[in-house]
């Protein structure tokens, strides 16, 4: 079943697009076809729930119990700062590259786009982007709570500071049953992962018809130089992301890519990095990630790692100022590119977080709101690249960190043996 899943997610997308465009041409008018679209809607909508049911408990399990064995809180301290020295360089990558590729490419030249004098809405909450709220947000009042919307940074948190608690007092025999049955729960929900991935095909079925009745193929061809342009730039990244892979993983990172194509084909026909999550975690157990590496980097990837998102913000925010014949100075883009790399840290709490990161950021540089309306239309196409995109990033920052734990922990044993050597002489 796992050896086919990828065959199967793949005729679900033919099938959606055909049998959504069918539905479109034979609908009577839009109300029409948003009806027909509702009902597609609902099978992804209950696979999304069911994926969304296993998010908490398996970050919390996972996190919990790969923090519980760490060696004291040196391990969690040294896989945190690599970690984040990882994110923070990939991030300043990922925006560089989409400010020089929209600056090259000039997807936005051509419309002749007039500012108008009344504000548009864009239908986004931008009021909880900033600095002060997003450190605040990020330390939870109650876990339940912080599980029940599936806030990752928050259950994050929370599962450090546990994890590190429990890792602490361990050797307490009153401690070891909850650690031995945290540890347990991680197979059960890796367990109950698998059966739910079974109606993956289905859920990416419904929503590509449904997007599909909806819109139609005419969106691909309206915006179809900002679509083509920006997936240039994903590929770019993903070249530089790969190399990056290559350079500390060697061979290996052709095996990491083809362990990780399934939750990558999933989070882009589903745009969705939540539905990619449950089955990556297992994917990169299975390609040898040590679990305590992928229980810490890889929610701490979703929370500040989104390689793909960081790339559509610079290049959304310069197609806007190219569509309304916007100047934008180096020196504006270079401190624009700041900005952005502060803001979206907190972007994998917010819905639709790297199109409310721009419009947050859009005033700042005199962008109208109306150019983020423009880039609403087609923001599901862009989506799926970019949380793709992310998934393949995380994979590989995640891989690299246990690959360089794994260097540590010969080199101490290489040490302890030469030590006890030369005290045998």
């Amino acid at each position: 079943m796992k050896n086919r899943l990828t065959l199967y997610i793949a005729i679900g997308m033919v099938l959606g697009i055909v049998i959504g465009y069918v539905c479109h041409r034979t609908a009577v008018d839009s109300n029409a076809a948003k009806e027909v679209a509702g009902y597609f809607s609902i099978i992804t909508d209950i696979f999304l729930r069911l994926i969304k049911m296993i998010i908490a408990p398996l970050v919390f399990a996972t996190l919990v119990s790969g923090l519980a064995g760490m060696d004291g809180t040196s391990d969690v301290r040294r896989i945190g700062l690599r970690s984040v020295g990882w994110f923070v360089c990939a991030s300043l990558i990922s925006l560089a590259l989409g400010l020089c590729l929209a600056n090259l490419l000039q997807p936005g030249a051509g419309p002749h786009m007039v500012q108008t004098s009344s504000d548009v809405s864009t239908g986004l909450n931008t009021a909880g982007l900033n600095f002060k709220d997003f450190v605040t947000h990020a330390f939870p009042t109650s876990i339940l709570d912080a599980m029940a919307r599936n806030d990752i940074l928050q259950i994050l948190v929370f599962s450090v500071l546990f994890g590190v608690v429990l890792g602490a007092i361990k050797p307490d025999p009153r401690v070891t049953p909850l650690v031995q049955a945290i540890d347990a729960l991680v197979p059960a929900m890796l367990k109950l992962t698998d059966y739910v991935m079974r109606l993956a095909p289905v859920g990416v079925f419904g929503a590509i018809a449904s997007a599909v009745t909806l819109h139609g193929l005419d969106v691909l061809m309206t915006y179809g130089k900002l679509i083509g342009s920006f997936y240039v730039g994903l590929v770019l990244l993903w070249v530089i992301l790969i190399g990056a892979g290559y350079a500390f993983l060697g061979n290996s990172i052709w095996s990491l890519l083809k362990a990780v194509r399934e939750p990558a084909m999933l989070a882009f026909s589903t745009a969705s990095s939540e539905a990619a999550y449950p089955r990556l975690t297992e994917k990169l157990e299975e390609f040898g990630v040590d679990k305590k590496v992928v229980g810490f980097t890889l929610p701490l990837g979703y929370a500040f790692n989104l390689d793909g998102s960081m790339m559509y913000q610079a290049f959304a925010a310069i197609f806007i100022a190219q569509a309304f014949g916007i100047d934008m100075p180096v020196g504006t883009q270079i401190l624009m590119l700041l900005v952005l790399m502060v803001s979206s840290k907190g972007m994998a709490g917010v819905a639709r977080g790297s199109v409310v990161v721009v419009a947050a950021v859009a005033p700042m540089f005199h962008l109208p709101p109306s150019g983020v309306v423009l880039i609403l239309a087609i923001d599901q196409i862009l989506d799926m690249g970019r949380t793709a995109t992310n998934v393949i990033g995380n994979s590989i920052a995640t891989a690299v960190i246990a690959k360089w734990e794994t260097a540590r922990v010969t080199r101490t044993q290489a040490l302890t043996f030469d030590q006890l050597q030369g005290e045998a002489k």
